[in-house]
């Protein structure tokens, strides 16, 4: 069905640095207006994969699309938001002034009122960014990933140092995101969040992926009441056969 079909799309993606194999033949798609959690312990691979995804760079065999483009190409940039852990914004700028940046960037952007109630910066407007909280940062990361009505959205540990209120906040802006048929790819080490939020989890491990399913399916495959103990039994596994 037209509706399912793949945004993002990983074919045998390797990606290697010398001798370290940082990514080995990965494949899997992210489909239209869904959420998919990428999970994995630190030097997984995750970030490579999202690195490949983003066009930051190029896999060592095998291919990656975006919407069916080169993920380096404008039309794919331009129905893309993206919030990474590695958000340098300078810090002198204002809120507001951040988020008229950014939508200028796009063609048909959120009003910016709307982008920064969405992610609860109303009444910060003013405020530079260096004088924000890291929790408040983290909202203003979030609000230059949205604020293009993407079509496509990575989030990057969303929530890292939020508190659960906010948490909660982020987590009702993705849901809505997804019911307009936003796309969401996920990464984080919360497993709560995972779990509240995904269509779909992958686990990936020493650059391969273990397995992939919905939280449910993981659970059941792992035998374990939560995904953050299917997790852990999967990794665990993993490493021991290694």
């Amino acid at each position: 069905m037209k509706t399912h079909a793949a945004v993002a799309r990983l074919e045998a993606a390797t990606k290697t640095y010398g001798n370290v194999v940082a990514l080995g033949g990965v494949s899997f798609e992210l489909r239209r207006g869904e959420v998919l959690s990428l999970l994995g312990p630190n030097g997984a691979g995750k970030t490579t994969a999202i690195k490949l995804l983003l066009g930051l760079a190029e896999p060592s065999s095998g291919s990656v699309e975006l919407f069916g483009l080169s993920p380096k190409s404008r039309a794919a940039r331009t129905r893309t938001g993206v919030m990474l852990q590695a958000g340098g914004v300078p810090a002198t700028l204002r809120v507001a002034e951040h988020v008229e940046l950014f939508s200028s960037y796009y063609e048909s952007p959120m009003p910016v009122a709307e982008t920064l109630a969405a992610a609860g910066l109303t009444g910060l407007e003013k405020r530079p960014f260096g004088e924000l909280s890291g929790g408040q940062k983290q909202r203003v990361l979030f609000a230059l990933a949205i604020c293009g009505r993407p079509e496509l959205l990575f989030l990057d540990e969303p929530t890292v140092g939020l508190d659960p209120e906010s948490r909660r906040a982020i987590w009702k802006q993705v849901r809505l995101l997804r019911a307009s048929g936003t796309s969401v790819l996920l990464t984080t080490h919360y497993l709560e969040e995972a779990e509240a939020l995904s269509d779909r989890v992958l686990v990936i491990d020493g650059g391969r992926l273990l397995t992939e399913g919905t939280p449910a399916q993981i659970k059941e495959q792992a035998q374990s009441a939560t995904l953050e103990d299917a997790f852990i039994k999967l990794t665990q596994r993993e490493e021991s056969y290694q």
